[in-house]
């Protein structure tokens, strides 16, 4: 009997490693960009929070404790599901919430000066794996497929859909480290920068939406894709990376200001 809890752990393990978001190496970079575009007081204050830690490294917070099953009310806050001709608030918000609820539930926690320090610091670390989820297209894409998940295509030969592809496949196949793609992504301007930080969540997930359904038009069920696609779409991977770390920082900045 005692190796029934062992037998238990790893299926959840296995489980959730199915449903990673942006990878480890993506969420990483969206930390590492958001940590070079924030202002002193916010720099300050989080690497106080954090003791020391920086966003890229906390950054895969929100799905290393989907390994523990207290947290599962958390999973629906990972992504949002909408008609792609709807806007968000047009239909009941899931009873379970969802990534808007959840980025909102993670910023009032922190600015509200009755939290505890130890909740301050798991949203925190919750809001800044959120904020890269908003940014990965297919988080914000249809219910009855589950995001592309039910979406089935071969990737270099082997099982994948939609949702993975752009979840971990082009990133982890790219083969560059967190701060490799950090490094390489495009040089922006101050006025790029501004202008990539305009508007409120519910814009960038507007955004988010309409590249999603431009990806569900790209591949057909059961396509063998690999090089060929990587190179059509790279630039929107490392468009949504870079957005997400800059967005991220405005977010921050804005709390701790």
């Amino acid at each position: 009997m005692k190796k029934l809890p062992l037998l238990l752990f790893l299926i959840v393990q296995i489980t959730f490693a199915n449903d990673m978001v942006w990878s480890k190496t993506g969420h990483r970079v969206v930390g590492d960009v958001a940590q070079e575009h924030l202002s002193r007081k916010a720099k300050k204050a989080i690497k106080d929070l954090l003791n020391g830690q920086t966003l890229a490294e906390v950054s895969t917070f929100g799905d290393e404790i989907k390994a523990d099953t207290s947290f599962r009310s958390f999973s629906a806050l990972h992504y949002v599901n909408f008609p792609a001709d709807k806007n968000y608030g047009d239909e009941p918000v899931s009873e379970y919430g969802d990534l808007v609820t959840g980025i909102n539930k993670c910023i009032a926690i922190i600015k509200d000066t009755k939290s505890t320090r130890v909740d301050k610091v798991f949203y925190l670390k919750f809001l800044v794996h959120l904020i890269g989820d908003l940014h990965q297209p297919m988080h914000v894409g249809r219910l009855e497929d589950k995001g592309g998940n039910d979406i089935q295509v071969q990737w270099f030969g082997k099982g994948s859909n939609l949702h993975r592809v752009w979840d971990s496949n082009m990133i982890d196949d790219y083969g560059m480290s967190f701060t490799e793609l950090s490094d390489n992504l495009p040089q922006l301007t101050k006025e790029k920068v501004k202008l990539l930080q305009k508007g409120n969540v519910l814009d960038w997930i507007e955004e988010s939406q309409d590249i999603a359904n431009q990806l569900y038009k790209s591949v057909s069920v059961g396509e063998k894709i690999g090089y060929k696609y990587s190179y059509e779409w790279w630039s929107t991977v490392e468009d949504q990376l870079q957005k997400g770390g800059i967005r991220l920082a405005a977010v921050l900045n804005q709390i701790f200001e």
